[in-house]
């Protein structure tokens, strides 16, 4: 359908692919939290998460085992320049040759390394800001963007206030194991529904069940993939990843924040036969002011949660407090 309404449909049928503009619009209107929290907000959907979340979610720690989300941060990375992406440099600047040498400048023969990288935010495993998105000219909560984001950073919803909140419950839903079991991996171009996310927690069992203030991690398999395969146009390009008509599902379930194991989050290419891009993303940070978190490595958690046949544990992925950045790298840890 591509009438506004209070409950577009979540069925990817229904879409009007000739009419990106109004499928837009429905979602952006009939999901919007913009007030939810009162006009100053700058955690969006974040706010989900409290002391007693948390509390609950460290009960899940049972075998104390720690499991890094992350992909590597090297120049073997996925980026091929575009948007002025590139993987990550990582340089030396004292070395052991230094030390060897006595040129330091240090006494008594101590010596030392020390290095440098530089990186875009988001070449890596990371999480898209509020910043990050806008619909129209419009930032999370109603704001102008241009008063929001400026050259000087994210005035008002930098990454940094999310440097203590994002510890909660963690749900990994492994929608590519549960609906291609014989290879893990979901085709590029895949478009995740609401009906796939339901099947997979349904088959996981209770331990997946979805609810306020979870972070949700869904692995599509891709990534697996491109470790085989080569990165190829991982950045990018096609990809499977959720429809846009998840967006009322990434609402009402009031979950904090969600991750794939893609570059992008969302099916790509996007779900239109006329020019597109990254519609879910333009109505869930700025409308529902939902954190998204791309490029996770999800493979060896998805072999621990199969091997304890439970899909929930405690997740720390709090970002970088860099003032006024829009994204920021993260090492998510799940800790079983």
């Amino acid at each position: 359908m591509s009438t506004r309404s209070a409950h577009p449909s979540e069925n990817p049928a229904d879409l009007d692919r000739t009419d990106p503009e109004s499928e837009i619009a429905a979602r952006a209107e009939a999901f919007r939290n913009w007030g939810r929290w009162g006009e100053d907000d700058v955690l969006g959907t974040l706010n989900f998460i409290d002391d007693a979340t948390r509390a609950r979610a460290a009960t899940l720690v049972s075998s104390g085992r720690v499991v890094s989300l992350s992909q590597r941060f090297d120049t073997d990375g996925p980026q091929k320049g575009w948007r002025r992406r590139t993987n990550p440099v990582h340089t030396m600047t004292d070395t052991g040759v230094d030390a060897e040498r006595g040129n330091q400048g240090f006494p008594h023969g101590i010596g030392g390394a020390d290095d440098v990288i530089a990186m875009p935010l988001q070449c890596s495993t990371q999480w898209d800001g509020l910043g990050h998105i806008f619909d129209h000219g419009n930032a999370w909560n109603g704001r102008r963007a241009g008063d929001v984001v400026t050259s000087e950073g994210d005035l008002v919803t930098g990454i940094e206030h999310a440097a203590s909140v994002i510890v909660s419950r963690g749900v990994l839903l492994d929608v590519g194991r549960h609906l291609f079991p014989e290879t893990g991996e979901l085709p590029d171009g895949h478009a995740i529904t609401v009906a796939d996310l339901e099947a997979t927690i349904a088959a996981q069992g209770a331990s997946s069940a979805v609810g306020r203030g979870d972070i949700v991690v869904v692995r599509t398999g891709q990534y697996a993939r491109t470790r085989r395969d080569g990165w190829g146009d991982y950045a990018g390009g096609p990809a499977p990843g959720l429809s846009l008509t998840t967006a009322g599902w990434l609402h009402r379930t009031e979950i904090a924040a969600i991750a794939t194991d893609t570059w992008g989050f969302e099916v790509r290419p996007n779900e239109f036969d006329v020019p597109a891009f990254q519609p879910l993303h333009q109505v869930v940070i700025p409308n529902l002011g939902l954190t998204i978190g791309e490029m996770w490595n999800l493979d060896e958690l998805a072999e621990a949660c199969a091997e304890r046949g439970r899909w929930d544990f405690l997740l720390s992925a709090p970002p970088l407090p860099i003032t006024g950045a829009v994204g920021s790298p993260v090492n998510p840890v799940a800790i079983l």
